[in-house]
């Protein structure tokens, strides 16, 4: 990519100025404005856009805890791209559980359609923060993607349960893996809760993620009640 800011970077040069504070607040401000503009672009420049946030929004998931706790330290080297209803997932965005009910659609950005890729997405959370000795509980797997698709090209080897979470706000992690070959993955998941995606990786040769990004959700009356105190 050349060193030139996006034409529409210029537009919120102001706003990525504010986000050079140390302040975690500013920074997810500022994500969340670039995502309303998310919608109004072509696919093209929707790449450069997701790209630009990865720059500016620092190691959201080594804070997060995402890094340590679920996957292991990687650098990432695939776009992908998660969205709901056409809302953009990014690192700590927090979603309502009634946003999430349907299927996300997550577009794996890569040129060659006989590279495949598996797509996770867990909850390390569960059944709640404080103690989630469940965790991490398995929403979605989907195998086979090949690359420049979108996981409804792929084969759903476990389908997609949606988030509704009882007690405290839980993280929800989309983790993105190359695969070496298609059907590659020879030991699926049988079941949901105790998940462990190092174990799943090891066990069907995966490495380390490609991409990841997730998001906060708790319950909607609780996610009400503490806009409210705000």
């Amino acid at each position: 990519m050349s060193s030139a800011s996006p034409p529409y970077t210029k537009r919120l040069s102001s706003v990525h100025t504010t986000t050079q504070t140390t302040d975690p607040a500013l920074s997810l401000l500022s994500l969340s404005l670039l995502s309303i503009s998310f919608s109004l672009f072509s696919s093209s420049t929707r790449a450069v856009h997701v790209r630009y946030i990865m720059r500016r929004s620092g190691e959201p998931l080594v804070m997060g805890r995402v890094v340590g706790e679920v996957l292991d330290p990687f650098t990432p080297t695939v776009n992908m791209v998660v969205t709901y209803s056409g809302d953009l997932v990014f690192n700590g965005r927090e979603f309502f559980p009634s946003s999430v009910t349907l299927k996300p659609r997550v577009e794996v950005n890569w040129g060659d359609m006989r590279t495949f890729f598996t797509l996770v997405m867990i909850d390390p959370d569960a059944p709640n923060p404080s103690d989630p000795h469940l965790r991490e509980h398995l929403h979605w797997m989907v195998t086979d993607i090949p690359g420049a698709t979108d996981a409804s090209f792929g084969r759903e080897v476990m389908q997609y349960e949606v988030p509704n979470p009882s007690t405290g706000i839980h993280r929800f992690v989309f983790a993105l893996f190359r695969q070496k070959g298609r059907e590659a993955v020879v030991m699926p998941p049988t079941l949901r809760d105790r998940f462990n995606t190092r174990r799943f990786t090891s066990e069907n040769d995966l490495g380390l993620p490609v991409a990841a990004v997730y998001f906060n959700c708790q319950r909607e009356n609780a996610c009400r009640r503490r806009r409210t105190y705000h």
